[in-house]
């Protein structure tokens, strides 16, 4: 590697981003049509490209390492870098969500399933990941400024599905596991669509230098959204 234009070094790190997320992104629609038609997916595969997510950031990690330690970098390059260990750390942590939910699907039922919006949210999450994507790629400020103003949205349906289960929970003849069930997975959902919203966070930093914070708040709206 060392060999080669350091331009043409940093395209290679890039691409090899591109292809994880292309990763993490099947194993989100996968995970996604198992909790809509339970069985629609072959469970092996989504655990074998798990394990394909874990290998591949830990060597594109490794491989930014060894470009820093022997070009040491300055300037746009050097953000350049830090964006991508950066990006390929939440890429991986989105992987671990999608797990987290295909581990939780035994413990639901598709009635219970049925009383949320888990597809429209997912489909949301999923489309917020692929735009911070797309805004590395391209670097588009616009567009990644477009990831944060969907992040509000994903939050909305969050505490929609909060207030669902504090209300269902109320009922004596509910099964309380499956609907903390059904909340841990929004929680996940919602979990990746911040993930997404830090991906595109670090592409505006990239292209302005510009350091990007979100207050959180995230339970303190969760609490506001049980008086309203």
């Amino acid at each position: 590697m060392i060999d080669r234009p350091v331009h043409e070094q940093i395209k290679e790190l890039s691409n090899a981003l591109v292809i994880l997320s292309d990763k993490v992104l099947k194993n989100f629609s996968s995970t996604l049509s198992m909790l809509q038609h339970p069985g629609s997916e072959p469970e092996d595969d989504i655990q074998r490209v798990e394990n394909e997510i874990d290998v591949n950031e830990v060597r594109l990690e490794e491989r930014c390492l060894v470009f820093l330690a022997l070009q040491q970098p300055v300037a746009k390059d050097l953000r350049k870098i830090v964006t991508i260990v950066k990006i390929n750390n939440d890429l991986e942590r989105i992987g671990d969500l999608v797990m987290h939910i295909f581990e939780r699907l035994p413990n639901i039922e598709p009635e219970v399933i049925a009383d949320f919006d888990f597809q429209l949210m997912g489909e949301k999450a999923k489309l917020m990941i692929q735009k911070s994507i797309q805004a590395f790629v391209n670097n588009d400020k616009m567009l990644a400024e477009e990831v944060l103003y969907m992040d509000e949205e994903l939050d909305v349906m969050h505490r929609a599905v909060f207030k669902n289960v504090a209300t269902m929970l109320k009922k004596q003849e509910i099964d309380t596991n499956q609907l903390i069930t059904a909340l841990s997975i929004s929680r996940y959902i919602e979990r990746m669509g911040d993930h997404a919203t830090r991906i595109a966070q670090e592409v505006i930093y990239l292209i302005t230098g510009e350091i990007i914070r979100h207050s959180d708040g995230s339970f303190e709206k969760l609490i506001q959204s049980l008086k309203d």
